[in-house]
């Protein structure tokens, strides 16, 4: 009797440490995992930012006086957008203050209308001074054209119409490395949401 207890009682005690062992390994591993994608996310989005900015540079000379002279960048490697009457972007990508990355964002646009088909393309808002980067930080979201105003600026145009005078009186937006086609494109209404990463 008493060595058909102990049985049973080593018995309980094995399942028991079998369920705790199952469970403490399934817990390490999950925390493990969600420490470290949430470093190779900003891993990736760095090493894409800093990709962006050197096609920008690249294939927008222009862009490199600005990005000289801004208080602060907000660079959005690669943002999809599409759409057939309801359409809708989404892109993730780094505030960058000198060339460190300080603070990540995601976009999100929703729209209405007129527009077919899909499309990539990478965007930088240029922060020409520290009141606007500074308002910019402070608040958890902005959306553009309503929160915050800006000037887009053609790229086939380049910089005309930038100087000493006007270069640091606003934000300025570029939109570059387009794939696809998207008819009645636009960024204005993109709202801006920082994300930790």
């Amino acid at each position: 009797m008493q060595k058909m207890a102990q049985t049973t009682l080593l018995a309980k005690a094995s399942s028991w440490t079998r369920r705790g062992f199952i469970l403490s390994a399934g817990a390490g591993v999950t925390a493990a995992c969600s420490g470290g994608t949430s470093s190779n996310a900003r891993d990736k989005i760095d090493r894409n930012v800093e990709l962006a900015l050197e096609q920008m540079k690249s294939e927008l000379p222009f862009t490199s006086e600005l990005a000289t002279n801004a208080a602060g960048m907000l660079v959005m490697p690669r943002v999809s957008k599409a759409g057939f009457g309801f359409g809708g972007s989404y892109g993730e990508g780094a505030l960058v203050i000198g060339s460190a990355p300080v603070d990540y964002y995601n976009l999100i646009a929703a729209s209405f209308g007129f527009q077919a088909g899909a499309q990539q393309y990478s965007s930088v808002l240029f922060f020409m001074d520290g009141d606007h980067l500074q308002r910019f930080r402070s608040r958890a979201g902005w959306t553009l054209g309503a929160d915050l105003e800006f000037t887009l600026l053609d790229s086939g145009a380049g910089a005309a119409g930038i100087d000493n005078n006007t270069v640091a009186r606003a934000v300025y937006a570029i939109v570059f490395n387009q794939a696809g086609l998207l008819v009645g494109a636009s960024i204005e209404g993109s709202k801006y949401s920082r994300v930790v990463r």
